[in-house]
């Protein structure tokens, strides 16, 4: 007994001894002016299939007033400099590789991205999914997606400071005060039975027959629905309920499931379609929950769904980032691992168009792969570490330098 209370007391009283952890370093985006020649692969790139995605950015930003500033801090500079670099890249003959490169390479500035200091980061990959459904519920469509919510309240922190800019919550107001809104679990368990839809009408705006399928939807955050009548409804994402998102891949290597290399979507759709009576507590360790909207048909059956910038993405050309830290509608070059080529490396040019729940940090990405087969086999696979580049406007990079020039200036002067 008194050899337990001595150690006891030692061990407290190290502890007295020891350093407290340092708090964690916060993410910080850090850029570096580079030259094209430093972009890995950049030559090889088919560069006009890029400027689908870019021009598409481009339209949506020549609607906005010239000093609009583009991105958090106005990082992507300002709307007017974006104006002769947009017209320019819109007037290329298309599928004229060699010219979009050249027009590129003309009118921006690539910048090495890292996060305080360290350029690698996770790309992981995403694709629109297709499932089977009904407007109404019966028979084997017994599993409903969900519209916007009238009390959900999305908050963008952003307009309240400055240096939250790019970060949202979500909740309902009750008594006064904003309040966390229902779980996964909640919802699952019928916390919105009685909820109406954003709008007017019943929350659930059709009904599909697999509850995977659904979860899984709501990780891709867009799909096709077929119907029973044989027609296609397309659904994107609308909200989500604010609260994080838990990769339940983790969950599964925790209990033993499935080792961490071989966590994979297909590996994750596999265990959970053989282990049903387990599936719901596994799927409910993720409390984020999306809410989706019908795409009007508008949308050409060729694009992709509407991505956060509001634009259709561009299979293979659109990459979803963090928007605290980047810009919607900035081109980006990528160098990451192949997904699908062992050994195998993907370098090519992509338009930051959308965001995730998941998508967090200054070096983070997820790459639109499309709809089919192929894209599924990509979107699951694809856990890469990379870097990327991002390029600016000439005249946004100039200023730039011209700005961080009088900075190191000041510390000289300080420094003296």
């Amino acid at each position: 007994m008194l050899t337990i209370t001595l150690a006891v007391l030692l061990a407290q009283a190290w502890k007295v001894f020891e350093k407290p952890k340092p708090p964690p370093v916060p993410d910080r985006l850090s850029l570096v002016a580079a030259r094209f020649a430093d972009l890995p692969g950049w030559a090889d790139d088919r560069h006009a299939e890029a400027l689908v995605a870019l021009n598409r950015s481009c339209a949506r930003l020549m609607r906005l007033a010239d000093a609009t500033a583009v991105g958090p801090a106005g990082l992507g500079g300002q709307v007017q400099d974006w104006r002769s670099p947009c017209s320019a890249l819109a007037a290329l003959p298309p599928g004229d590789h060699a010219a979009a490169r050249s027009a590129l390479e003309h009118w921006f500035v690539p910048f090495a991205a890292s996060n305080n200091g360290d350029v690698s980061g996770l790309f992981t990959g995403y694709y629109e999914p297709e499932l089977r459904g009904s407007r109404t519920p019966g028979g084997r469509y017994t599993v409903p997606l969900y519209g916007r919510p009238a009390d959900l309240v999305t908050v963008d922190l952003g307009a309240f400071r400055e240096e939250l800019r790019g970060q949202r919550i979500a909740g309902r107001v009750q008594g006064g005060a904003l309040r966390p809104y229902a779980s996964r679990t909640e919802i699952e368990s019928g916390a919105l039975a009685s909820t109406p839809r954003d709008g007017g009408g019943p929350l659930e705006i059709v009904w599909v027959d697999d509850t995977i399928d659904a979860f899984f939807l709501e990780i891709q955050g867009s799909g096709r629905i077929v119907l029973d009548d044989g027609s296609v409804l397309r659904v994107g994402y609308a909200a989500q309920n604010g609260h994080p998102y838990y990769a339940i891949g983790r969950e599964l290597v925790a209990r033993g499931a499935l080792p961490r290399e071989q966590v994979s979507m297909q590996s994750i759709r596999a265990w959970l379609t053989a282990n049903p009576g387990e599936a719901r507590a596994v799927m409910n360790k993720n409390p984020s929950f999306v809410f989706f909207r019908t795409l009007p048909p508008a949308v050409s059956a060729d694009d992709g769904p509407l991505g956060a910038e509001g634009v259709a993405l561009t299979p293979g050309r659109s990459l979803a980032v963090d928007r605290a830290h980047l810009p919607m509608g900035v081109p980006v070059w990528l160098d990451a691992e192949d997904p699908v080529t062992s050994g195998g490396r993907l370098r090519r040019l992509f338009v930051a168009q959308d965001t995730g729940g998941a998508i967090r940090g200054p070096v983070r990405g997820d790459v639109f792969w499309g709809f089919g087969a192929d894209a599924a086999e990509r979107a699951g696979k694809m856990r890469s570490a990379g870097r990327y580049w991002i390029l600016l406007p000439r005249a946004a990079a100039e200023r730039r330098s011209s700005a961080n020039a009088g900075d190191d200036a000041r510390a000289g002067d300080r420094r003296g």
